[in-house]
């Protein structure tokens, strides 16, 4: 079993795409587009929304500079002038801090833009540059004033790849994660870390934990061997994108047999290290998309009744919907630009409330149990249109109940005995839930 900082058992993550969020221009064509512009503080304005859904984590995407998308960094020491400078940042921050909350940020590693001045300097000099060992490039029948041949991150011309085998590299962001680990962020989110050799973390992490035992870090790692990947990486946490999928897809489809079977595999990763999990994020459609809007609280109730250190995507506690399509632009419709401040919630739509409140009061649940963060989950009974899951654990164990179908069912409460959150009718052992109803049972620890 892998070690993490203490207080990750407590974190609850707000994640923010800050450039769509604020309303930058993602694909800068002026210099105008690339003015420093104040944007950042829009952020604050939502920092005690983050903190009234009872969330105590920040997880924000790119902040330094890039030329478009924030994945394409040309500085990994300056804030995006698109979201403004130093100051923004700092004042960010702080603002966060008072309310509890804490930061982390995204580390792009893998790759960097193709006008970072360390490759361009390549582009000039060719292999005498200074800074040549830090990408992967061949340089037969080069000459110049031609295209350097490097490696680039899943066949995009503009991120060229490092050389995670050079020590220049592994150097690079062992400085990088510190600076800004010392500016007052408790972790780093590691950008496309299934592309880096874990031997790559397994060099740079034990250096900055020299100065920061605890900073966490978390790894986007789409498939592959999980427990493999962490222990040869010391990577703290990976996405659980199978876990993601198993929800949304159990729902969707009303197959909740697909759900049943990936907690199974989920339940085994707890051996092992603690999932990052989620329901949506800046790369997939919306969860209030991929399922029926009355569903998005079941979705929910699982992220949050079952072990990992959840996050929840802006919006999506709102109810916004937006579809990722394969095209350029594609991730525009689920990375929006939100308002300076939260609407009120008089003015939310029937269903963007009941979502809220779901929200509410399964962060209420879940915060009030810490110890669900490694919890064992078993599958108490399953069809295509129900599921009850029982996760517990010495400290104490929950029921959650739900129902897909379009009409009332009654299943097992196991040791249930009453309802924590949602809404069901319990009796001789029993929970009736109404269509399309869920509910959370609490049970007494045994």
């Amino acid at each position: 079993m892998t070690s993490e900082p203490g207080w990750v058992r407590h974190a609850l993550w707000w994640q923010v795409y800050p450039l769509g969020f604020v309303g930058a221009p993602i694909r800068p064509s002026t210099a105008d587009d690339r003015r420093l512009t104040h944007r950042l503080p829009r952020l604050e304005g939502w920092l005690d929304h983050v903190a009234g859904l009872g969330l105590d984590g920040l997880l924000l995407g790119p902040v330094f500079a890039s030329q478009s998308h924030g994945y394409d960094t040309v500085d990994h020491f300056r804030i995006d002038p698109r979201l403004g400078d130093d100051a923004d940042f700092d004042r960010l921050v702080a603002a966060a801090r008072e309310r509890g909350i804490r930061v982390l940020l995204d580390g792009v590693f893998n790759h960097v833009g193709r006008a970072h001045p360390a490759f361009r300097a390549l582009e000039e000099e060719g292999p005498r540059a200074g800074t040549a060992d830090l990408f992967r490039v061949r340089w037969d029948g080069w000459t110049p004033g031609r295209p350097v041949d490097a490696d680039v991150f899943e066949g995009h011309e503009g991120l060229v790849a490092l050389d995670h085998a050079s020590p220049a590299a592994a150097d690079l962001v062992t400085r990088v994660m510190t600076f800004w680990l010392d500016r007052g962020i408790d972790g780093w989110r590691l950008d496309a870390a299934y592309a880096v050799p874990p031997a790559f973390w397994a060099q740079v992490l034990p250096r900055v934990r020299e100065t920061h035992p605890q900073a966490w870090f978390l790894g986007e790692v789409i498939h592959g061997d999980y427990a493999a990947i962490v222990e040869a990486s010391t990577i703290d946490a990976l996405t659980q994108y199978e876990l993601w999928q198993g929800i949304w897809h159990g729902i969707a489809d009303r197959n909740l047999f697909e759900l049943s079977h990936a907690l199974g595999r989920h339940d085994a990763l707890l051996r092992t290290f603690v999932p990052a999990t989620f329901v949506g994020n800046h790369d997939v459609t919306r969860i209030a998309s991929a399922v029926d809007p009355d569903l998005v609280p079941h979705a929910v109730a699982v992220l949050l009744t079952v072990a990992g250190t959840p996050t929840i995507y802006a919006g999506d506690d709102l109810g916004l919907t937006g579809v990722k399509e394969e095209r350029l632009g594609g991730d525009d419709a689920v990375r929006p630009e939100l308002p300076d401040r939260p609407p009120p919630v008089e003015a939310l739509s029937p269903q963007a409330r009941a979502i809220l409140d779901a929200h509410h009061e399964l962060v209420a649940l879940r915060r009030g149990r810490p110890w669900l963060h490694r919890a064992h989950t078993d599958v108490l009974e399953v069809t295509n249109t129900a599921i009850v899951l029982r996760t517990g654990s010495g400290e104490g164990a929950v029921v959650t109940a739900l129902n897909v179908a379009d009409e009332p069912v009654t299943l097992r409460a196991a040791d249930g005995t009453s309802v924590a959150a949602g809404a069901g009718s319990l009796h001789d052992g029993q929970v009736t839930l109404s269509p399309r109803g869920w509910a959370v049972l609490a049970a007494d620890p045994h």
